[in-house]
């Protein structure tokens, strides 16, 4: 029996009857059953069948004509354990919101890690008070440290070093949402979303049915209106991530934000990452996380097999004996994202936020700070679209309008994973990181904390290349060698509008007061509005923690 199958046999032993839903991403209490299950539908979408072996979730569609009743909300908000923040804004705002979810909305035990800023916006959004923000944070710690096999290891302040409790997070949004007049539908499981000219009607697989002037998707990677939108398209990326929560860790004082134990495994096309952070369960608890950035060719690992590699590397990773730890969660997941991101609108009065939409970066996979970061910009775009009755797929198109600073990263990505059968020189990637973050360290914190906090911007970006260039002159000649042309010069564009975005900020930020007092119609206004929201967070502006 391997080390996986006798650890989640313990488990399931000792937490019979307890779980979060089995596995689909980190952060559930794992079972054998689930992770089998997850590395069935993984390894289907690495051989292509994932399309030949089910039907087309076909859920969403467009009628001509009136809907069959009048709209008993401005809003519905699918999807609630992220969607309750966003939903609760909303409805702050003065619409008539509801909220409906397959199970029931609750915030799961495994704490998300997050920097303050990011919590802050739930605050600003008047979602959270200030002493609910503080009561939600489980730990915090700092500072986290950046270490790559080889030698560079720096420490980094106020960056993903806060633990918060999803449980009270949620709670507290759901509550606040209810006193301000939100209507919450648990046990809901989306069964159709038809739209029509004036509204968008909202079934539920037990007959329920709600019909609203906006369907707001946020059920994440998986929610089946995406499926439907991108059927029979592999992603671009993936994120193989396993780990665990374990209780009987020694030194248990900071975290890893990024962190490598080894360079290149050979054989296996891969590259692994680390990421660690003190638990609130106990003093001596931890999460370790062991991660990797990969496509869906065939050749992948497993989940399975890549939890067997944790097991082998985590004690000298985290100088511990596994048999003195006690393991509580096993957690592991896969996360896909695609270039084609943000995913336009596929249908009016439909639109898609958070991952489901593809705003989380390729890097961080971020889910709860993808949408807080988007809070204030998401939620004054829905608003003025339903305020105005913009809600045509090309008028919501532009709350998803492209963003370089997402695009950007994705060269970022590339370059941290290894193709199947490259001759990828074994220390390329910890050459390139330790160069990378030695170059920012280098240039000061207003330099290498937007980078950590995921958040590309233009003259940061510009700075960092030309030292790279300056410190190892050879080694940019083997970094071009080894992306290729194509992807160099897909960078190039998107690099080149990061930069044209930047400009056209400044511009309409000195603009804005003038524009504000300028005659218009609501359409002229929404345009310019989601401009200038398209380039604010697409130079990265406004991102930085």
């Amino acid at each position: 029996m391997s080390r996986t199958e006798r650890v989640l046999r313990e488990l399931a032993a000792r937490e019979t009857g307890a779980g979060e839903g089995g596995g689909g991403g980190a952060g559930a209490l794992g079972t054998l059953e689930a992770l089998r299950r997850l590395d069935g539908v993984w390894g289907e979408l690495k051989a292509g069948r994932a399309w030949d072996s089910q039907a087309r979730p076909d859920i969403a569609q467009e009628r001509a004509g009136p809907a069959p009743g009048p709209a008993a909300f401005d809003a519905v908000v699918c999807g609630g354990t992220l969607g309750i923040f966003l939903a609760c804004a909303l409805q702050l705002k003065g619409l008539r919101v509801a909220v409906v979810e397959r199970g029931r909305v609750v915030g799961r035990a495994q704490d998300w890690n997050i920097s303050r800023k990011e919590m802050e916006e739930l605050v600003a959004a008047g979602i959270l008070t200030d002493a609910e923000l503080e009561e939600a944070i489980s730990i915090g710690w700092n500072p986290s440290r950046v270490a790559m096999h080889g030698g560079l290891e720096l420490g980094v302040e106020d960056v993903l070093n806060l633990g918060v409790s999803p449980a009270k997070l949620v709670a507290f949004a759901k509550a606040r949402f209810m006193a301000a007049g939100g209507a919450i539908e648990e046990g809901f499981q989306l069964s159709e979303v038809t739209s029509y000219d004036d509204a968008v009607v909202l079934g539920g697989a037990g007959g329920q049915a709600l019909t609203a002037r906006l369907c707001v998707d946020c059920m994440g990677h998986g929610s089946p209106i995406v499926r439907q939108m991108r059927w029979g398209v592999k992603p671009d990326g993936v994120c193989l991530v396993c780990g665990t929560m374990a209780r009987g860790f020694r030194d248990n004082a900071g975290g890893d934000l990024i962190a490598t134990d080894g360079d290149i495994e050979e054989g296996k096309d891969v590259q692994y990452f680390w990421e660690a952070f003190p638990a609130a369960d106990a003093a001596d608890a931890r999460t370790t996380y062991m991660f990797a950035y990969l496509d869906a060719h065939p050749s992948r690992m497993s989940l399975e097999a890549m939890l067997e590699d944790y097991w082998e590397r985590m004690p000298a990773y985290q100088n511990v004996d596994l048999d003195d730890l006690d393991v509580e969660r096993v957690l592991f997941g896969w996360f896909p994202t695609y270039r084609a991101s943000p995913l336009q609108p596929g249908f009016d009065r439909v639109l898609q936020v958070g991952d489901a939409s593809g705003i989380q970066s390729p890097l961080s996979f971020g889910g709860f700070g993808a949408l807080t970061r988007h809070l204030d910009r998401l939620s004054a775009g829905i608003e003025e679209a339903l305020r105005a009755d913009l809600l045509d797929r090309r008028s919501l198109g532009l709350i998803n309008a492209y963003q370089p600073a997402l695009s950007v990263a994705w060269l970022f990505q590339r370059a941290m994973s290894v193709q199947p059968g490259a001759k990828t020189n074994k220390t390329f990637i910890n050459t390139l990181l330790t160069t990378n973050f030695g170059v920012m360290d280098d240039l000061g914190v207003e330099t290498l904390q937007p980078f950590l906090q995921d958040v590309i911007q233009f003259v940061p970006l510009t700075t960092t290349m030309g030292g790279m260039m300056l410190r190892k002159p050879l080694f940019v000649f083997e970094i071009l060698a080894e992306l290729g042309p194509g992807p160099v010069l897909d960078w190039f564009f998107h690099y080149v509008m990061l930069g044209v975005y930047s400009l056209l900020d400044v511009a309409a930020s000195a603009l804005r007061p003038l524009l504000a007092r300028l005659p218009s119609s609501a359409p002229t206004r929404y345009r310019w509005a989601r401009y200038a929201d398209a380039w604010r967070f697409g130079s990265g502006r406004d991102h930085s923690m």
